[in-house]
């Protein structure tokens, strides 16, 4: 008899790629997940990863029992799903992964107000890249997606995932004081040609906004910075070093040597969370979904500008 949970373990790692990555996810350390696996190994009698270099890799048998753990999974969501409706209210494990800002900025209020409300449900939250959240919801690993888009760059949502509207997150220009742009009241998209430019790294949702904006408008970027933290990408512009288009939400209040400009249009991003149809009816879905609407106003109220 194959247990559900090594077969979890070993999902998570087809989904996530290491051990690490995947005991993370899970909320264990990696030698549990690692003592997980090599326990299916023995029930299986078959070799189920590969060491590459400092990752792994799965054999063939391993993407098949991951194929019938997919299933199992699937099956007993739709159990817990069913006895949490009965029950009528939440209840059980909520994992969720958001993406950074939303972790930092939105997430905490949330959290804080699920647990008040409702001591029977274990929420678990993961920070993660939005690109990767959405397929990681619609396999099975997390339970709801807290994820983001713009404008030029629309979130799929694939087949078997729902998602709901948040809100809108504003963005704007950030200038060091000394900058021309720092004085005026507001600056257009086609100003913005010529200029030295600090953002996320390619592959990453804001980096290819501002590409996708600028040559839009005839401007190819000149991008001589580039990290994945909001902190570290207004440090690079308090010193001067170029500048900046980042979102509200979790950006944090701004040193004296920045200053914020609203470009015209004012960029926005659109926040959303996803869920699998299939465990729509559950009643932590609706209430997690409540929950972020209802925090929303607030947060984005009390967002520094």
């Amino acid at each position: 008899m194959l247990d559900l949970q090594r077969l979890r373990a070993l999902h998570a790692v087809s989904v996530h790629g290491t051990v690490g990555a995947a005991a993370v996810a899970l909320g264990y350390t990696s030698s549990a997940v690692s003592q997980q696996i090599a326990k299916l190994e023995r029930e299986t009698r078959t070799v189920l990863l590969e060491r590459r270099g400092r990752g792994v890799r799965l054999t063939d048998e391993a993407r098949q029992l991951v194929a019938a753990a997919q299933e199992l999974m699937a099956i007993v969501e739709r159990a817990e799903t069913e006895l949490e409706e009965r029950r009528g209210r939440p209840s059980g494990r909520l994992t969720i992964a958001a993406f950074a800002s939303a972790a930092r900025g939105l997430m905490p209020s949330v959290l804080a107000d699920l647990a008040r409300r409702h001591p029977a449900l274990d929420t678990r939250l993961t920070e993660i890249d939005p690109h990767l959240s959405v397929d990681l919801v619609a396999r099975g690993a997390v339970d709801l997606v807290v994820a983001h888009d713009w404008d030029i760059a629309p979130l799929p949502a694939p087949a078997g995932v729902e998602q709901a509207v948040i809100g809108d997150d504003l963005c704007d220009l950030l200038v060091p004081r000394g900058h021309p742009f720092a004085a005026r009241s507001a600056v257009r998209r086609e100003e913005l040609g010529g200029e030295r430019w600090i953002c996320p790294p390619p592959g990453r949702v804001c980096h290819e906004w501002l590409v996708r904006t600028l040559r839009a408008d005839g401007h190819e970027p000149d991008i001589v910075h580039q990290a994945d933290e909001n902190p570290t990408l207004v440090a690079l512009v308090a010193a001067g070093l170029g500048i900046a288009l980042i979102p509200r939400l979790g950006r944090g209040p701004l040193p004296e040597e920045v200053v914020e400009v609203p470009l015209d249009p004012l960029p926005a991003r659109r926040l959303y969370a996803l869920w699998r149809s299939g465990a729509a009816r559950r009643p932590a879905i609706a209430e997690t979904v409540r929950a972020l609407r209802e925090h929303w106003p607030r947060v984005s109220a009390h967002t520094p500008r």
